[in-house]
C-alpha cells in the first residue's frame, strides 16, 4: 500500500476564509464565465441564502481581507487578466490534491459535516465520482492526510458524517451531537437547491457586469 503525501503546514482558517475559499473552489465549477471571482461575487457567493450552513453575512471589506490572507497563505492568488481584482484559489496545488477531492472539501466547508449521501448529490456540478464507494475513497484519501475527519454516529444516527480539518482541531463528539438530527438531503430539495443556485449566479453575474459598466463611467 503507498503511503498518502505529506501535508504541508497549513494556516488555520478562520469562518470568513474558509467561507471564501469555499466559493472559489464551488464556483470555478459552477459559473465557469464569472471565474476567478472579483471581490463583489465573491462576497454575493459566500452570503447565499443556500446551500450555505451557517448563512453568513460577510461585508466587502472582509471579504477583500480574507482572499488577501489567503493569497498569503498560498492558497488564493489575484488574477491580473481583467481591470478588475480577482481571485482564483490554489488549494489542489497547495496540497496536491486531485480535482475530486478538492470538490470533496470545498462542499465541507460551505456546509459542514456532510455523510457520504450528501456528498454525492451536492457533488454532480463539481467533480464526478464513479459511484459511492469512489467518493469514500476520496474521503479516506484525505482522512490520510489529516484533511478530514469521521465524526461518531450519535444516538439515532445510520450514516456517517465527515468534518473538514482545514479550520484546526474539531470536537467531534460534540458536531456529531449537533448534526444528529439533521435531515439528509433529497433529490427534491437538492433539485430545488439547484435552482436557487442558478439564479443567485445570474443575479451574481448581472451584478457584475454593472459594476464593471459603472467603473467605466466613472473611469
Amino acid at each position: 500500500m503507498t503511503d498518502a503525501p505529506s501535508t504541508p503546514d497549513l494556516p488555520v482558517l478562520d469562518a470568513t476564509q474558509a467561507r471564501v475559499l469555499g466559493c472559489l473552489i464551488e464556483k470555478e465549477a459552477t459559473t465557469p464565465d464569472t471565474y476567478p471571482l472579483t471581490v463583489n461575487a465573491a462576497q454575493v457567493a459566500a452570503n447565499q441564502k443556500t446551500a450555505r450552513e451557517p448563512v453568513m453575512n460577510i461585508s466587502t471589506g472582509n471579504v477583500q481581507h480574507a482572499l488577501r490572507q489567503l493569497e498569503g497563505m498560498g492558497l488564493a492568488r489575484q488574477h491580473f487578466s481583467s481591470r478588475a481584482e480577482r481571485y482564483e484559489h490554489l488549494l489542489g496545488i497547495k496540497l496536491d490534491l486531485p480535482r475530486q477531492q478538492v470538490a470533496l472539501l470545498g462542499l465541507l466547508l460551505l456546509r459542514g459535516p456532510q455523510t457520504v449521501g450528501e456528498l454525492a448529490a451536492r457533488s454532480e456540478r463539481l467533480a464526478r465520482f464513479a459511484d459511492a464507494e469512489d467518493l469514500r475513497h476520496q474521503l479516506d484519501r484525505l482522512q490520510q492526510r489529516d484533511l478530514v475527519i469521521l465524526l461518531p454516529r450519535a444516538p439515532g444516527q445510520r450514516e456517517d458524517r465527515f468534518m473538514h480539518l482545514l479550520g484546526g482541531p474539531v470536537d467531534a463528539e460534540a458536531l456529531a451531537a449537533e448534526y444528529r438530527t439533521a435531515p439528509a438531503a433529497t433529490a427534491g430539495n437538492n433539485a430545488l437547491e439547484e435552482r436557487v443556485q442558478q439564479l443567485e449566479a445570474t443575479v451574481a453575474a448581472l451584478q457584475e457586469q454593472l459594476a464593471q459598466l459603472q467603473q467605466q463611467l466613472g473611469g
